[in-house]
């Protein structure tokens, strides 16, 4: 089985991604019918819904970057709230799935709430996005004013900040403006290649101990 979408099933194959034009209506039908599973994602934009199934790849890489993104905030004694998986959506405009995102500057507002209202809540502040398969576009979020996307791409981080109704790309992060994180994000990926997830976080632990101490 490798692609089904019927009133009866919704599965897609790992890597698959599927775009249709789509009502605002038969958006959120397939958002009940996925019912409480993060497979497949699904993305609503223009008239239509693009779906798609991740490769085990976009996991690993997924948790990595944004457990490199908890050390670092931790390294700065920076309270954060950080959710996986979120949907944001405004109704019959857009609909939208995050890989990871992050609430820093503005973790107390959402602090301890069942739902988000993303009409009148403010966005996440950082919104991780890995895009393997070309499903990802850091223009779905200008709706939400998402501050600062990070998207990886080709084994590359790219860091996009929001300038008034469009975002550009910057070398530094606002968040972490004395950190090269693209850097840090490819020396912690070749680690993790090489051996494993917890090498690569223990491996940036050390090196932010051992900066506190130079």
């Amino acid at each position: 089985m490798l692609t089904v979408v019927s009133p009866e099933t919704l599965y897609l194959s790992a890597g698959t991604v599927m775009r249709s034009p789509a009502t605002w209506q038969e958006y959120q039908t397939l958002c009940e019918q996925r019912g409480d599973h993060s497979i497949p994602r699904l993305k609503y934009r223009f008239g239509e819904v693009l779906l798609m199934s991740p490769l085990p790849k976009h996991g690993r890489d997924v948790s990595l970057i944004a457990d490199i993104i908890k050390v670092l905030l931790d390294s700065l004694n920076q309270e954060y709230d950080s959710f996986t998986p979120v949907t944001m959506q405004l109704p019959e405009t857009s609909g939208i799935e995050p890989d990871y995102c992050f609430y820093i500057d503005h973790w107390q507002t959402v602090s301890g709430k069942d739902r988000i209202d993303w009409r009148n809540d403010p966005p996440p502040d950082l919104v991780l996005e890995i895009d393997i398969t070309s499903y990802s576009d850091v223009r779905d979020y200008l709706p939400y004013q998402v501050p600062e996307v990070w998207l990886f791409r080709n084994q590359k981080l790219v860091i996009y900040q929001l300038q008034t109704d469009e975002y550009t790309i910057t070398p530094q992060s606002r968040y972490f403006p004395a950190i090269n994180v693209a850097d840090v994000v490819a020396q912690g990926l070749d680690i993790a290649y090489q051996r494993n997830t917890s090498a690569a976080i223990r491996s940036l632990k050390q090196q932010l101990r051992k900066r506190e101490l130079d």
